[in-house]
């Protein structure tokens, strides 16, 4: 997501990038066009896009054991390369999450199901997915039953959090619990589907706001997660979005899926101006966030889903309590997956315009390299299919 304020990038060694000529499987004559796999033909290995450690980026065959009972086995379409991505690529590390061992980064991905669970459960063969990439888990604190994004024992594909690492989905032949699994319509392509993960944050988001209709909505940082929270919100009935970003790109992109008006992050006195009643923080900076506490309307609401860096932020906390603001936090999702499937199914949301780049997974690094540029991208994805010969 676009930051209302440029970083300076820290000197890195060069990326790396290997290449493994990984032959297709041979399959008998009788696979049909989706893909579906027989019981007698499983791919032994994939390629897959591998970070081990700070710069160091891979695209490397790896194996694909056999599926569990209940796992079904999944060719990715498409990629998302979120933030987290960048991260573990940069500095090795996404937040308090620091890479161990080599990981497969990637959790926003649409596909195919080629080989559907031993145990019967979950979507058939040849049936087109989204991925919900959260497996919720207790742990030591306590957390409402209803809210399992909040759960501690939680675990995301592509997450260094826990040792060992779960693995992401950046792989062209992936395992996945069919709990993860959700069923797409036909009329979905699998390109735009590839946003339901990052949508899914944005409505959650949006939900926090309350109800949103003929209400002024600002929306801090328009990255690809505040493009798509400018949807979601334009979906909800809000009377009048505004949009806030450094760079004109993802104001472009703002515009194209729903913002009244776009301001430049620096035009403090402007943003101030539109007294939003609820505004969406999405840049992940205390700057972003002192935009937002400057922008909100007296009693007005903040939620923020942009992850600020660890430690102590400075924050207009002053302004907050006197404006009586409520500040909320707004972390991944729970169920709005189904949700967002649905409003694209029947096109009442509107994000193609998020996606601005797909890169064949040969050129894995130089999308990897475009993402990082928030100035020039929104959605970067990476396309898995074979390229043809």
């Amino acid at each position: 997501m676009s930051s209302s304020t440029a970083r300076p990038e820290p000197v890195l060694p060069e990326p790396v990038l290997n290449f493994s000529v990984l032959p297709e499987p041979v399959l008998p004559e009788s696979v049909l066009p989706e893909s579906v796999l027989p019981e007698s033909v499983l791919p032994v290995s994939g390629p897959a896009v591998v970070a081990h450690a700070a710069g160091d980026l891979r695209i490397e065959d790896v194996a694909l054991a056999a599926p569990g009972a209940g796992e079904a086995v999944v060719e990715v379409a498409f990629g998302g390369i979120c933030g987290s991505d960048l991260h573990y690529w940069l500095h090795g590390a996404a937040g308090e999450s620091v890479l161990r061992a080599p990981m497969i980064l990637g959790h926003e991905i649409s596909g195919t199901v080629v080989r559907a669970a031993a145990d019967g459960s979950g979507p058939g063969a040849g049936a087109p997915v989204a991925v919900h990439p959260a497996t919720p888990g207790p742990g030591a604190a306590r957390y409402p039953a209803d809210r399992p994004n909040l759960s501690p024992g939680c675990t995301y594909l592509g997450s260094a959090a826990r040792f060992p690492h779960t693995d992401g989905a950046f792989s062209r032949y992936v395992n996945l619990p069919v709990r993860m699994l959700r069923a797409l319509p036909a009329s979905l392509d699998l390109r735009t589907a590839a946003l339901i993960e990052p949508a899914s944050v944005a409505w959650h988001a949006v939900a926090r706001a309350g109800d949103v209709a003929g209400k002024t909505a600002l929306v801090i940082g328009s990255g690809p997660i505040g493009a798509l929270a400018v949807a979601v919100l334009k979906r909800a009935g809000a009377g009048r979005i505004v949009a806030v970003d450094m760079h004109d790109r993802p104001l472009e992109i703002a515009r194209a899926v729903g913002a009244d008006a776009v301001l430049k992050a620096g035009d403090a006195g402007a943003i101030a101006a539109v007294e939003a009643d609820v505004v969406i923080e999405s840049s992940g900076s205390h700057h972003g966030l002192a935009s937002a506490v400057q922008g909100a309307s007296r009693g007005g609401r903040v939620v923020m889903v942009g992850l600020l860096p660890t430690g102590p932020q400075p924050v207009l906390i002053s302004l907050a309590i006197t404006r009586e603001l409520e500040l909320v936090g707004s972390f991944r999702f729970n169920d709005e997956i189904d949700d967002v499937i649905a409003a694209l199914a029947d096109g009442s949301l509107h994000i193609d315009p998020v996606i601005t780049h797909t890169f064949t997974l040969d050129r894995g690094l130089e999308a990897f390299e475009v993402a990082r540029n928030s100035a020039v991208s929104g959605k970067v994805l990476l396309d898995f299919n074979p390229v043809p010969a």
